[in-house]
């Protein structure tokens, strides 16, 4: 299984001789710039082959570099995001997308102002990294940054950081930013959402009236075509500064932050479910009339100045329609995190501001349009039922990261199948909604329209029953996240492949793993007194829940006949995973062993801890057969595709735990 929001991609392949490693360090100096103004000074040293991410990666990639300064009696002001160097930005060929890394070394400042005289500042940094075989699991390093330093030492770690020219002019890393394709990702998303807000019934009836006015009231067509660029113009501009907006309240990188976080998607979920209700026609979301009237009457005053109150007069009175798309960009853009609202906002103004322009330029245009009327207000509804699915993709995530198993596989399928039903029924006229207008007879591009709903209305039932739904594979929970992992209906034929292996129940703390009916503990203690009570050897499985090399063993390896027989009959499965966010509970809290001072809170954590310790290595997949007494029973492997080696390792320990 994987965290869709959270985490995707962890862990690539395998490590041939175990050992720990520790390929990143860290450095800390302070650079003084007035009597209350700092930079704060961050670098990491890595080992040659190694790669450490920068602070903003893509959804579902990498875990993004995350600096947290502890300031919980604001003794200072955290100015501006943690800026870092430009790094080397690819196509990673394991993650499948743009990532930007950094190797050897990487420097990255933040500003601070004191509020109070302070002597030292502390931080955490949480990272990642990878090499061209394999990741290392998130870690937590401790910052401690020295106020009191004299400034010739400060001076001298900044001669030694080569690389730390290049924070001078942080323009440049956001020109540079923009061209990342996560970026072009959230303007093209942007430019079909403003594109789209034109057929809204708040939108569209506008462009013919604003159009005319420019070329009536103007001296001559030229004067008109220049005022419905500089409109135009002024609608970009207004959007942009609102996504500018977002960016210096939140700052770039704590964007990024917030969409691994519960918080952030429960929060959206209830937004993306208000502005369906409000397309559906329950309410409508307005800002205050008193905002419009004030902005109407600077709009009189006429000049360039009265032309962007005018357009500004657009955005308050047209916002019950487009606040719904601007809400959905700055979430789409907070997955992506940096500059990604700018650019969104700059999309979706500029298909907002494209009409205006092209039709004071062609004014015969304007015949061409459709007349305003009930099917504006269709577009809302249809608009409407898709806010309302993509809203259970935010709560279904953050139900993955706690794992609460309340939005299984089946109960979101079974959600989507009701909304997409629903408008499949609305299209064929069968739903009447708020504001519709009476519907004599259904045209040919709304049936057609139908009939696509319908049909994938239809291609989800199956999912209900196991089937994977490779179209919408990135939405609902995986497989095994699931009421029934191997479809509804199979629970019974679980419970007699378990009773087949000689018990008639599941044993405390068991389940079975899909989709191969594999009996599985997820704890070490209650896996290891089953093992004994069977008298089987143990397999130790130390996984994530995002561990691409875990899952591709799981699908291509495991399910090898001879493989699957040793593994649900002749062993006893414990798998455990190092990424497992879950807290402790307050009792099973303990010291780290590793790290003098830290409190392993988190269940991933725990069998981190355990693997690094017990068998010195930090990466996954790792296989070890374990005996009764806790011993090796042959040498543990990593990532094996090969089956044959794989079931010959396998054949080896069950041997040596039978002579």
């Amino acid at each position: 299984m994987k965290y869709t929001s959270l985490f995707f991609a962890l862990f690539v392949t395998w490590f041939i001789n175990a050992q720990i490693y520790d390929p990143v360090s860290w450095t800390t100096s302070v650079e003084k710039l007035s009597d209350n103004e700092y930079y704060l000074i961050s670098e990491a040293t890595i080992e040659e082959g190694w790669h450490l991410y920068s602070q903003i990666v893509p959804e579902d990639g990498p875990i993004a570099t995350t600096f947290v300064y502890e300031n919980q009696d604001k003794s200072f002001t955290i100015d501006g995001a943690t800026i870092e160097e430009e790094g080397h930005t690819v196509d990673d060929p394991v993650f499948k997308m743009m990532i930007t890394y950094f190797e050897e070394s990487a420097v990255f400042k933040q500003k601070i102002i004191l509020n109070n005289p302070q002597k030292t500042i502390n931080a955490t940094v949480e990272f990642m990294v990878c090499d061209d075989e394999k990741c290392l699991p998130p870690t937590e390093v401790d910052l401690v940054f020295n106020l009191t330093t004299e400034p010739q030492e400060l001076n001298k770690v900044s001669e030694e950081v080569s690389t730390t020219n290049v924070f001078l002019e942080t323009e440049k890393e956001e020109e540079k930013e923009e061209g990342n394709t996560g970026l072009w990702t959230i303007f093209i998303l942007g430019l079909g959402a403003g594109f789209i807000a034109l057929f809204t019934p708040c939108v569209f009836p506008l462009i013919p009236m604003t159009v005319s006015f420019f070329t009536k009231q103007s001296e001559n067509k030229a004067k008109g075509i220049k005022n419905a660029l500089i409109y135009g113009l002024c609608i970009v501009v207004i959007y942009v500064i609102l996504g500018t907006g977002v960016v210096a309240i939140f700052g770039a990188s704590a964007i990024n932050e917030f969409s691994t976080s519960v918080v952030f998607n429960l929060v959206f979920f209830v937004i993306l479910i208000i502005f369906a209700l409000s397309f559906l026609g329950a309410f409508e979301i307005m800002l205050p009339n008193s905002w419009a009237n004030k902005i109407d009457s600077k709009a009189d005053k006429g000049g360039y100045l009265g032309i962007f109150f005018m357009a500004l007069a657009l955005a308050i009175v047209s916002f019950s329609c487009t606040g719904p798309f601007v809400g959905n960009i700055i979430v789409l853009s907070a997955t992506k995190g940096g500059l990604a609202p700018m650019v969104g906002m700059l999309g979706f103004s500029l298909a907002l501001a494209l009409p205006f322009a092209l039709f004071a330029a062609f004014p015969g245009w304007l015949n061409s349009l459709p007349k305003s009327g009930g099917w504006l207000n269709t577009v809302k509804v249809v608009l409407g039922f898709l806010e309302l699915a993509l809203a259970f993709k935010f709560l279904s995530q953050a139900d993955l990261v706690l794992q609460l198993h309340i939005i299984e596989r089946e109960v979101f399928i079974a959600i989507w199948i009701a909304v997409f039903g629903a408008l499949a029924f609305y299209l064929f006229g069968k739903i009447k909604l708020p504001h519709d207008s009476p519907l004599n007879h259904i045209s040919v591009g709304r049936l057609s329209f139908g009939l696509i709903v319908l049909s994938f209305t239809i291609y989800m039932i199956p999912g209900l029953w196991g089937a994977p739904l490779n179209l919408i594979s990135a939405f609902p929970p995986p497989i095994d996240y699931s009421e029934s992992p191997y479809g509804v209906g199979h629970f019974k034929a679980e419970v007699q492949s378990v009773s087949n292996n000689n018990h008639q129940d599941l044993p405390e703390g068991a389940h079975l793993l899909a989709p191969h009916q594999i009996l599985a503990f997820n704890d070490y203690d209650k896996g290891m007194a089953y093992a004994k009570k069977v008298n089987k050897p143990v397999m130790l499985d130390f996984t994530g829940w995002a561990c691409v090399n875990c899952r591709k063993m799981e699908q291509n390896v495991w399910p090898n006949n001879q493989v699957l027989n040793i593994l649900k009959n002749e062993v006893v499965l414990i798998s455990l995973y190092v990424d497992d966010k879950r807290k402790l509970v307050d009792d099973e809290i303990v010291d780290s062993k590793l790290k003098p001072g830290k409190k392993l809170k988190y269940i991933g954590q725990k069998w981190s801890e355990f693997q690094t310790i017990k068998y010195k290595t930090n990466t996954q997949p790792f296989y070890v057969l374990v005996g009764q007494k806790e011993q090796n029973l042959n040498k543990p492997v990593g990532y094996t595709p090969d089956t044959q080696e794989y079931l010959e390792w396998l054949k080896e320990g069950v041997s040596n735990f039978n002579k």
